[in-house]
């Protein structure tokens, strides 16, 4: 039902963007800066031969999990699961309709089951993007940019060490080990004091071996909805909702039941801009979802423009 909820909201959110009209003259004239939402894009893209890096900070824990059912189930009392994951996202404009971006990941994960322990770090799976910009807003028209994406396979996501419970694996959630392609569409509206951004992003992982197991994950979809609204003296308050719907695992050609994943995440935050520097602090919550875990994230970014 939340899910439901979620994807009217989101739907809403993207029909607002098409719909809202403002006066040119006046969209024109305000041109607020943030370090944009956390997990969903914004649409405009840096300048020809400009450089911007962006830092984030995440410090997530684990209450529980949501079965195959959606169902949830909290962490026995003497459990514990957490990660500190450090990102590394850099854009840099070819023209100023064209960028590429990276993305890097490092994390370290710390579990405790009973009397056991573990601990493990490394890095993540890497991503490459091409971003490019098929109209500029104007009147009731959003701005609108055009994606893909490259996931790159590069944190370890087979031959689990037994005494690690798990934490040594470090591949995306969304499957590990598989160079995964992707096509995404992003737009953003100013309705001023508010600014909205929602994006689109379906993903082809392709087949890989993982652990001798010929493995195919489902192709999955990223759809998020952001809002910003803007405070005097360069603050603005945040709210986005990050929704992942995944089809079954597919192993030795034979469909795995009931392996389908999803999840809806809630994310408010607060940022602090000016024209050289924007930061934000949010708090990420996984409200529902099925064959995933329940976490609770407190997310610090800042992007700086060279």
């Amino acid at each position: 039902m939340r899910t439901k909820i979620a994807i009217i909201v989101f739907w809403f959110c993207a029909f607002t963007l098409f719909a809202s009209a403002q006066e040119p003259s006046a969209e024109e004239e305000w041109n607020p800066v943030s370090a944009g939402p956390v997990t969903t894009w914004t649409a405009p893209l840096c300048a020809k031969g400009e450089f911007v890096l962006q830092p984030f900070f995440f410090y997530s824990k684990t209450r529980g999990t949501f079965d195959a059912e959606g169902h949830y189930n909290s962490l026995p009392d003497a459990d514990k699961s957490y990660q500190y994951q450090e990102q590394l996202f850099l854009q840099y404009g070819l023209t100023d309709r064209w960028e590429i971006d990276g993305l890097g990941v490092y994390q370290e994960n710390y579990v405790k089951e009973g009397d056991l322990k573990a601990h493990a770090n490394g890095v993540g799976d890497s991503y490459l993007f091409s971003r490019y910009c098929l109209f500029e807003e104007k009147g009731w028209r959003p701005h609108l940019t055009a994606m893909g994406q490259l996931k790159i396979p590069t944190g370890k996501y087979e031959h689990a060490d037994p005494n690690k419970l798990g934490t040594d694996l470090m591949g995306a959630s969304s499957g590990g080990g598989s160079w995964d392609y992707g096509l995404g569409l992003m737009m953003t509206k100013k309705l001023k004091p508010f600014l909205l951004h929602c994006d689109f992003i379906y993903n082809f992982p392709q087949e890989v071996k993982v652990d001798a197991v010929k493995t195919r994950y489902g192709n999955y979809l990223n759809y998020d909805a952001g809002i910003e609204y803007f405070l005097p003296k360069g603050f603005n308050l945040m709210l986005e909702l990050n929704g992942f719907l995944q089809g079954d695992i597919k192993e030795e050609g034979e469909m795995v039941p009931s392996s389908d994943v999803k999840y809806l995440v809630v994310s408010p935050g607060l940022g602090w801009s000016n024209d050289k520097i924007q930061a934000l602090l949010a708090y990420q919550r996984t409200v529902s979802g099925t064959n995933t875990d329940a976490t609770d994230a407190l997310v610090i970014t800042f992007v700086y423009t060279f």
